[in-house]
């Protein structure tokens, strides 16, 4: 019992990283795509090509957004925070599922 209970405990500690950083590259790859999450066309952010500036700068998002909940929640509908906010409800208007979301949300926690 012992032995299966460790195995799995090492599986799980393997796995989750493996896990998030799947996620973040996802979510990456979600955000700067044109035709998906196409968060560069109002945010700055490092390493992005032809940025827009609109938006704040998604960069120290866990000091900007301590509460992971809180970061999704402006993704999935920014407006409830900020009905004049040009930013559109990724979630609620069905842009991005929401493992989509989750998968920017873990980016944007990234950086």
């Amino acid at each position: 019992m012992k032995k299966e209970l460790l195995s799995a405990m090492l599986i799980s500690a393997l796995v989750s990283p493996l896990a998030i950083a799947d996620a973040v590259k996802q979510g990456k790859e979600i955000a700067w795509s044109r035709k998906k999450g196409n968060c560069l066309t109002c945010h700055m952010m490092d390493d992005g090509q032809q940025t827009g500036n609109s938006g704040p700068p998604l960069m120290a998002m866990k000091a900007r957004y301590p509460d992971r909940a809180k970061l999704r929640q402006q993704i999935w509908d920014p407006t409830k925070r900020n009905p004049l906010t040009n930013m559109p409800p990724f979630g609620r208007n069905k842009i991005l599922t929401e493992a989509e979301i989750d998968a920017v949300v873990d980016y944007l926690y990234s950086l």
